[in-house]
């Protein structure tokens, strides 16, 4: 990733925009060309993403095992106008441009069809997204008839983490009264533009 000095991450912020990202697109070679998947993770020790996907689906078939993955997690994107710069009246050679905040892991694929390691990932994930939920739901609020059939239905993932990189390009590199520009601009605009402000503050 393309990553000059001014929207480099360090590690303990990658990681969390990982965490709050909670799920990421992993792209992996197949024999018939890369291949990508949507998936809820939980960062264990920071050495390892641990996920599921629905049996059915080819993609943990068609990874060889050992594979090289690269994982995306991105919270939050947005198109920025030369117009929300105060400075262009002045300065009239701007262009439009995007800040986004996204992390990159690359790691090292291994399949896990065990039942106990399903199960426990699963779990796991549950607990990392309910915790904070009044009321929360738990896995065994479901009939074990039910989560036995769902858990024969998914296939586990592991990623061992070589690298993490971190990146926020959030207008960093234009003069201040810009910035503040793209953050008032942003705050005022749809949701997701919105989720980019607060990521300026």
């Amino acid at each position: 990733m393309y990553n000059p000095p001014a929207f480099a991450q360090d590690a303990d912020t990658s990681w969390g925009i990982v965490e709050r990202a909670g799920a990421g697109l992993l792209v992996a070679p197949t024999a018939s060309g890369l291949a990508s998947v949507m998936v809820p993770v939980v960062v264990e020790d920071r050495r390892r993403l641990l996920a599921h996907v629905a049996r059915a689906n080819p993609w943990w078939r068609e990874v060889p095992e050992g594979s090289e993955v690269l994982a995306l997690f991105l919270v939050a994107d947005a198109y920025v106008s030369p117009r929300y710069y105060p400075s262009l009246d002045e300065q009239p050679g701007a262009v439009p441009t995007w800040n986004y905040v996204i992390a990159e892991v690359r790691g090292t694929l291994h399949v896990h069809d065990e039942r106990a390691w399903v199960e426990s990932q699963a779990r796991a994930l549950v607990e990392r997204h309910e915790a904070d939920r009044d009321p929360r739901w738990w896995v065994d609020d479901a009939p074990a008839d039910y989560i036995d059939k769902m858990a024969r239905a998914i296939v586990g993932i592991e990623i061992e983490v070589t690298s993490i990189e971190g990146k926020a390009k959030l207008s960093q590199n234009r003069e201040a009264r810009d910035a503040a520009g793209v953050r008032a601009a942003l705050a005022e605009g749809t949701l997701v533009e919105r989720l980019v402000a607060q990521e300026m503050e």
